[in-house]
């Protein structure tokens, strides 16, 4: 085979093979749609401490004392749903994605459950976790990388995944019940993130989700 030929198989190759893996990618995100714009943080709402909250390189950046950001973009409840994101600790953070939550001025979220993001701050719960109800206690992630984050919810079984990996597989049982500080049964509600102290950097972007209702 001649040089020119073998250069012009090699570029065809390299398009055929481009070709494909957009078309899967594609598919994969197929029925998501997205909640962020990249700009600014219109259909958020910030609760406790506005300062908390700022836009980084395309990115969410939560940093300061405590406060949530919390999904108002869409009236129709979350239920049975995957959402996707990418997130990025910096050393000692701690943060956190809330879901089957909803809007509260002020304090920790009593709805919902909390998938901790945590992978070198001194809280053993580390990201993939729903907290306090079904624990890890392995980081999965690095501090300074983003990873990607998936929470699936149906019915009522919720796993979650790093980076391609399932942290938690935990199906709620019949007899849960609601507590008194924090409800941590499945439900319905909106998404949050979590700045949790002025030490914690948190980033979160790409965020979409697919309704499996």
């Amino acid at each position: 085979m001649s040089t020119r030929n073998w250069f012009g198989w090699l570029a065809l190759s390299l398009l055929v093979c481009s070709t494909f893996v957009f078309a899967e990618d594609k598919k994969e995100e197929e029925g998501f749609v997205s909640l962020f714009n990249g700009k600014d943080l219109t259909g958020w709402k910030i609760n406790e401490n506005e300062k908390a909250w700022s836009i980084e390189d395309g990115a969410i950046k939560a940093n300061g004392a405590r406060s949530h950001l919390f999904y108002v973009g869409d009236e129709k409840p979350f239920k049975n749903f995957e959402l996707r994101l990418q997130c990025m600790t910096r050393k000692g953070s701690n943060g956190g994605v809330y879901f089957h939550t909803k809007f509260q001025p002020e304090g920790w979220p009593k709805y919902g459950f909390e998938a901790q993001v945590n992978q070198t701050q001194g809280d053993p719960i580390k990201t993939g976790s729903l907290y306090k109800v079904k624990d890890n206690t392995t980081a999965p992630a690095k501090d300074d990388e983003w990873f990607d984050y998936t929470i699936r919810v149906e019915g009522k079984h919720i796993q979650t995944f790093v980076n391609g990996k399932q942290i938690v597989d935990y199906t709620e049982p019949d007899d849960a019940k609601a507590g008194n500080d924090f409800t941590r049964v499945v439900d319905q509600g909106t998404f949050a993130f979590q700045a949790h102290d002025p030490g914690s950097t948190v980033y979160f972007k790409n965020i979409r989700v697919k309704r499996l209702d």
